[in-house]
């Protein structure tokens, strides 16, 4: 028997935790509305509505978009955050940051150029609460 309680909708639930595990390779671009977790290899670009989290073995060569991210693995490519990016002790990135706010631990690495503080667009494409100051402001 078929009920309105067993056809629920999931569309106003939390989005979704996607995880990519050790050993996975992954060819090709990646978006989601949730979290994701990567602790296998990426080659493409992946867009991230919520938490990018780059595990100890977790690879990424392309392009990166997200809110938050937490990078303890390696990235080749630019990466733009909307608002926090943390690059952890084990942390390698090869590449441009944009960003609002960024913690490095001591002994991450980073090659390339950083941009912070400037008006960044969140991942729905709307300007930031500090974007929206500087324009009231200026």
């Amino acid at each position: 028997m078929f009920t309105k309680a067993m056809a629920k909708d999931n569309s106003s639930e939390t989005p979704s935790v996607n995880l990519i595990g050790a050993g996975t390779v992954i060819k090709g671009d990646i978006t989601t509305n949730g979290d994701i977790r990567i602790d296998g290899t990426l080659t493409g670009s992946i867009s991230v509505k919520g938490k990018l989290v780059i595990g100890v073995s977790g690879t990424v060569d392309g392009e990166i978009i997200c809110q938050n991210a937490d990078v303890s693995g390696t990235i080749k490519g630019k990466v733009t955050i909307a608002e926090l990016l943390t690059l952890k002790a084990s942390a390698k990135l090869t590449g441009d940051i944009i960003t609002n706010k960024i913690a490095i631990e001591p002994g991450a690495l980073f090659s390339g150029s950083c941009s912070m503080g400037g008006i960044i667009k969140d991942i729905k494409g709307e300007r930031t609460e500090k974007a929206k100051f500087a324009e009231k402001t200026a």
